[in-house]
């Protein structure tokens, strides 16, 4: 009796699996099928749980529906050591062998997905609130696909140390947002910085808008060099993105602005310093005020007011010495060593931390 109890118990999990499959292929128009990645890198969450996954080796947005079924995000707490290692075991790889590159929240379940190479393979693994980890099922599941239009080719250009496949960055960061997914990297474009927009499920692309950049820092116009990360941001009433690029100008663009095909300059609204690289980026209120939630590669999270963007007076002259300038920030102390940040709502986000020993813990904090 207790054997055909767990019998039922099992099939009816295996039931609600495939129902909640089910409703993202019915709702999201995705069709199953096994996504060929080449890559797994940038992530971002699309509705009906679904993952948005960025290859940049084959330059392709992926849609892939996760099986997550909402149920107590808002209480959701997870708590994970040496995640590194953690991966590593569950592929049967060594640590060394392993390197995350990228974690999105679900923030219907809480759930934590991570993009991962193990020795150029690609992987995504599913960190469920319990700490418990497994690798996502890429065969015969709900997905969509769109190849972008305009990718740059994949050769190494340059010469000596600045030797470089434009291909590794076609993709460089995404994000879902009324309905279209927004994709920044670089194209083939002759000014080859841009934002592409996707409709969702996605299908075909057109070509990206050319973004071009006051770099207070470089102190001219650049047009060559990717957004790192950016985040959806209305001011004014009006949809804007607000994206960071190495070395580390803050800049705004206006939605409307971004035309396939054609060459639009944002706005530096701020200068972050130098010799630095953002890693992540997130948009979060607190106690009446927008802030941005920013981790980098040497500069530590910045925690950036959005107080009056609007009326920002926009850089168009050098900020020297490593300097800063415009939107005000602080450094978030408690936050260190942060690589990787997604916001689960507006009171709690997710890092991975590395410790000084050069582990990388998964926590639920506190937005500061």
């Amino acid at each position: 009796m207790q054997k055909q109890n767990v019998r039922v118990l099992v099939g009816l999990s295996v039931l609600a699996v495939f129902a909640t499959l089910g409703r993202a292929e019915e709702v999201s128009g995705l069709k199953r099928g096994t996504p060929q990645l080449k890559s797994a890198g940038s992530l971002a969450f699309g509705p009906e749980g679904v993952l948005l996954v960025g290859d940049a080796a084959s330059a392709t947005v992926f849609a892939i529906a996760t099986g997550d079924k909402p149920a107590g995000a808002a209480g959701a707490r997870v708590k994970l050591d040496d995640v590194q290692g953690q991966v590593a075991k569950l592929l049967g790889a060594s640590a060394a062998d392993v390197q995350i590159n990228d974690l999105a929240v679900n923030p219907a379940t809480g759930n934590v997905f991570l993009s991962v190479s193990k020795s150029n393979t690609p992987a995504l693994v599913r960190i469920s609130t319990d700490g418990t980890l497994a690798q996502m099922e890429l065969t015969n599941v709900p997905f969509a696909k769109a190849a972008l239009a305009d990718a740059p080719p994949d050769q190494v250009v340059g010469e000596g140390r600045r030797q470089r496949n434009p291909r590794s960055e076609s993709i460089t960061d995404l994000a879902y947002v009324d309905g279209q997914i927004l994709v920044s990297g670089l194209s083939s474009a002759d000014a080859p910085s841009s934002v592409r927009s996707l409709a969702f499920p996605p299908s075909d692309t057109d070509k990206g808008t050319s973004l071009e950049i006051y770099h207070g820092a470089h102190g001219k116009l650049e047009d060559y060099a990717a957004i790192r990360a950016f985040v959806p941001f209305t001011i004014g009433g009006e949809a804007h993105l607000l994206a960071a690029y190495t070395c580390t100008p803050l800049v705004k663009f206006p939605v409307s602005s971004l035309v396939p095909g054609e060459k639009v300059r944002g706005t530096t609204v701020a200068e972050l310093g130098n010799r630095n690289r953002p890693l992540d980026i997130i948009v979060y209120r607190k106690d009446g005020k927008e802030y941005l939630l920013m981790a980098n590669s040497s500069r530590g999270v910045m925690k950036v007011s959005t107080e009056n963007i609007g009326q920002q007076q926009p850089i168009t002259a050098p900020v020297g010495g490593g300097g800063t300038a415009g939107q005000p920030y602080e450094t978030v102390k408690q936050l260190e060593g942060v690589v990787q940040l997604d916001k689960l709502n507006d009171e709690y986000a997710v890092v991975l931390q590395q410790t000084e020993g050069g582990a990388l813990n998964l926590r639920t904090v506190p937005l500061p």
